[in-house]
């Protein structure tokens, strides 16, 4: 098993017939994982010593951005030998990420047949179930024995990519049943397939939203899932790890995107690199932009506390409960943020019915806010032995924790309808909000229960 290390040492040796053999007897996640880690020239290197199968698992395995920079070292040839041995929807996914006059050469470079194939998927809308599924599955007909749909299945099953799930068709490709391979070798050999298959097929359109494909196959727990077109003819499958894919990136995207790196784009290997190895101008032009929104929201907040210096100067112990209010405050907020971030991703919040989830996590901030506020509220009357604090607080305190549920989910929703990512730069705004908010509400109220005492 090669170690970086040990390649560096072959290298440097320039003892390449050992680093090959190694390179092309060990695990191809293994070998993955080296190319990733190299400097770009070492992992070019080390990619051209793979044979031609070794290379194309290789490279199906990497992401699309290291892809892209690996296939750009290439000579033209090698190249398009790496673009004509990929799967047709692992193929789109890198072509769409290609500068458009390069993917036009390769897919002009391809076989008619594979050309067809890498059209009809790129015809599709981006982000659809057309778009990423393939047409590289197993079809058998109903009128089939058991017998011939067996020899069927391995006439066409060598090259398809999941032979364990057959789908049943009749003679116009319209979809009518489903069932394992398993189910197919164990029935007797002279039934018909249509006297087995299972009816009941759960699939998906061609323009179903990818995200909503990978929950469905990670909720019923599938390895594939059939794709038809209006006229319920099947016209590809997509598994179950191209589906955990599109999880991790959808994830991966949210979480980026609800840390204020909204301008970093493209797979997670991209934004990590760039986050880790760019530029200090390419950090900080992504992160600054959110952050002078919190240090606007910081100074107009500091501008509403010396407004009411008076009223500080004159009950000193006002000051002692302004963190309390705005870090509560800023808690409860970010957490109804992420609760709505990650509903959102997994399909549990319904867009079309937001108000009925909002004002039920309202009416949840509600609750949170008066039992703090009640707490709070005792402790302030005991602690500094008067009554109206301990009621100016705790009103205070249970206000600005139900203000700032709502906000949490209804920042993220406006995003969404404004156009943007439904996490992108929410947090930022939730916090500059609610810190004035916030301190608007407790002086507003010392000012009713306090104001005797100014």
């Amino acid at each position: 098993m090669p170690h970086l290390e040990n390649f560096k040492n072959h290298l440097a040796n320039r003892d390449m017939d050992t680093l090959k053999k190694e390179l092309n007897n060990s695990d191809t996640l293994v070998v993955t994982e080296l190319i990733e880690e190299l400097p770009p020239e070492d992992s070019a290197i080390a990619f051209r010593l793979l044979n031609k199968e070794k290379a194309l698992e290789v490279f199906e395995q990497l992401e699309v951005d290291f892809q892209q920079k690996l296939l750009s070292s290439f000579k033209e040839e090698r190249a398009i030998e790496i673009i004509h041995g990929m799967e047709p929807d692992d193929r789109v996914r890198l072509l769409d990420e290609l500068p458009a006059r390069v993917a036009k050469k390769l897919v002009e470079s391809l076989s008619l047949e594979e050309r067809e194939k890498t059209n009809e998927l790129m015809g599709y809308p981006p982000r659809t179930a057309g778009r990423i599924m393939t047409p590289e599955y197993v079809r058998i007909r109903g009128d089939l024995t058991v017998r011939e749909a067996l020899e069927s299945v391995r006439r066409s099953g060598e090259e398809k990519e999941t032979i364990y799930t057959l789908y049943v068709t009749n003679q116009t490709r319209k979809l009518e049943g489903v069932m394992s391979l398993k189910d197919l070798i164990m029935a007797s050999p002279e039934q018909k397939v249509k006297d087995i298959m299972n009816t009941q097929v759960v699939s998906v359109s061609t323009d179903t939203d990818q995200e909503e494909v990978a929950r469905l196959l990670q909720e019923r727990d599938m390895l594939a899932v059939p794709v038809v077109d209006r006229e319920n003819r099947l016209v590809g499958i997509i598994t179950v790890d191209d589906a955990m894919d599109i999880l991790d990136e959808e994830v991966t995207d949210d979480i980026f995107d609800k840390a204020g790196l909204a301008s970093l784009t493209g797979k997670e290997t991209g934004r990590s690199l760039r986050m880790v190895s760019g530029s200090l101008w390419t950090v900080l032009k992504v992160r600054i932009p959110f952050l002078v929104i919190t240090l606007i929201g910081g100074l107009l907040a500091g501008a509403v506390i010396e407004s009411y210096e008076a009223a500080l100067e004159t009950i000193t112990a006002l000051a002692f409960f302004i963190p309390v209010i705005m870090d509560m405050g800023g808690n409860v907020g970010t957490q109804s943020s992420t609760i709505f971030t990650r509903a959102f991703v997994l399909g549990h919040i319904n867009m079309k019915r937001f108000f009925k989830h909002w004002f039920r996590e309202i009416g949840i901030g509600a609750s949170i806010g008066i039992i703090m506020g009640f707490v709070t509220g005792i402790i302030a009357s005991i602690w500094q032995q008067n009554v109206d604090l301990g009621i100016t607080v705790g009103l205070a305190l249970g206000i600005t924790v139900t203000l700032s549920t709502a906000l949490g989910f209804l920042v993220p929703f406006a995003l969404v309808r404004l156009g943007f990512d439904q996490a992108a730069g929410a947090d930022p705004f939730i916090t500059t909000i609610k810190d004035i908010s916030s301190l608007l509400i407790y002086f507003s109220l010392v000012t009713i229960f306090l104001g005797h005492l100014l």
